[in-house]
């Protein structure tokens, strides 16, 4: 539960800041909300490669953790 509510607040924290910043750089009220609360309308390219070579890893490292336990318990099958 603890962890749960840090990490709402974490997250309320740097969507105002992020709001923050964005009024204090002279963007009106909708540009710096649609700013804050979505992050891809503002991503460059880099950020864009960074994102999807994290996503792609994790979805290689699930496919590896299912295809070994596939394998594994198909050796011990036929081990039986």
């Amino acid at each position: 539960m603890k962890i749960i509510v840090i990490t709402l607040a974490m997250l309320a924290i740097l969507i105002g800041f992020s709001f923050g910043i964005d009024l204090m750089l002279g963007f009106d009220m909708k540009t710096a909300w649609r700013n804050a609360i979505s992050p891809f309308r503002v991503m460059e390219v880099p950020e864009y490669f960074v994102f999807v070579t994290l996503i792609v890893v994790y979805l290689l490292k699930k496919l590896y953790e299912l295809t070994s336990k596939w394998i594994s318990s198909k050796l011990r099958k036929i081990l039986e």
